[in-house]
């Protein structure tokens, strides 16, 4: 690896750590644009030429990494930079060539108390088996989220944990757990076989980075079942619509099975996303179901849409909806009413909300909705 064509990178990650972004774009053709709190800012300089990408990127790219994004078209991995952290990288194609996205991962595992994650998400962290999903759309601060709950556990308990990841982000030193890091591609030929091994190594808790298909699904309801801590992802937006994920990942004849397992081994959803505070930075709104009888009547009877409204009637067992909240962040000012709007999953309650508590709906993209 030449010293001089890293620097170039380098540089432009430590710019991106500089400004706060959360992802560097490079794409052939266009300008290094940055995502400073969720809004994309071009930096001046010119388009890259399918040369100026290689020199930049290829530096931090192992020869297997490269050659298997040239043959399969895209190759998801992690470089680190000392000094300001560890950056998940996604090399892919595109129409005019090359490109990559680097999303940044501190150096250091921010703890609850300095995410100002509540109580109810500390619950979830000294649960001792079953499911629990972090549920969210890309870049709203779900590993960060299960970092810290990690963090928590390796803090208070005696626990062996295994995550499995595509790539690791966070790493954790052990404290009073012992902590398995492992890595698809490099310690792991795919999730469900990284799964299926981890039941086998003793573990108290198992973080899965992504449920993305059956057979991951499948292997993670097994491995709750035996007793073990399961943490895993999903790209979904509410309690109710990570319910009806999961279920509808297996085909129709195995989905009264499933549903069973399911509501006995879950004990609860955390789904949010980020938003731009007034005051600069952002802030997760977190959507929180805590399972309990009637939800696992539910789950079973196939009534998931009611899992909302017992959400929104479930404030004394912890539960908060996703509206609840950005209901609650406009009231104390904390974020503004068209930033929540556009966030709120009940657009025409929202409205209701607003214009009950005198606050302005002349926004265009509230008035249009």
């Amino acid at each position: 690896m030449n010293g001089a064509e890293t620097s170039r990178i380098n540089r432009l990650l430590e710019l991106m750590n500089d400004r706060g972004a959360s992802d560097l774009h490079l794409a052939v053709g266009a300008p290094p644009i940055l995502r400073v709190y969720g809004d994309l800012e071009p930096l001046r300089y010119r388009g890259l030429s399918p040369e100026d990408f290689e020199s930049w990127v290829r530096p931090v790219a192992s020869d297997l990494y490269w050659e298997v994004c040239k043959k399969k078209g895209e190759i998801d991995f992690a470089y680190h930079l000392e000094g300001v952290g560890r950056f998940r990288v996604n090399l892919f194609k595109q129409e005019h060539g090359l490109g990559a996205v680097f999303r940044i991962v501190p150096d250091k595992v921010l703890t609850m108390q300095e995410l100002g994650l509540t109580e109810q998400v500390r619950r979830f962290a000294e649960m001792s088996q079953g499911l629990v999903l972090i549920t969210g759309p890309t870049g709203s601060g779900k590993s960060t989220t299960l970092a810290a709950m990690i963090d928590h556990i390796n803090c208070t308990k005696n626990f062996h944990i295994i995550t499995i990841e595509d790539p690791i982000e966070f790493v954790h030193e052990n404290k009073k757990s012992l902590i398995s890091h492992r890595e698809l591609g490099k310690h792991a030929h795919s999730f469900p076989d990284a799964l299926r091994a981890a039941v086998r190594e003793d573990p108290d808790c198992i973080l899965v980075g992504e449920l993305r298909d059956l057979d991951t699904i499948s292997t993670a309801l097994r491995a709750a079942e035996t007793g073990i801590l399961v943490f895993g992802t999903l790209h979904t937006n509410s309690a109710s619509k990570s319910v009806d994920r999961i279920i509808g990942a297996f085909a129709p004849e195995e989905q009264e099975e499933t549903r069973i397992v399911l509501s006995s081994v879950l004990r609860g959803i955390i789904s949010q996303q980020l938003l731009k505070r007034k005051e600069g930075g952002r802030v997760a709104a977190l959507e929180i179901l805590f399972s309990s009888g009637a939800v696992a009547s539910m789950i079973r009877d196939n009534k998931t849409p009611m899992i909302s409204s017992l959400i929104q009637t479930g404030k004394k067992q912890g539960m908060i909806s996703m509206d609840q909240c950005l209901q609650d962040y406009v009231l104390r000012d904390i974020v503004s009413a068209e930033e929540a709007f556009e966030k709120a999953l009940d657009k025409e309650s929202f409205k209701t909300f607003l214009k009950t508590n005198g606050l302005p709906v002349s926004s265009k993209n509230i008035e249009a909705s």
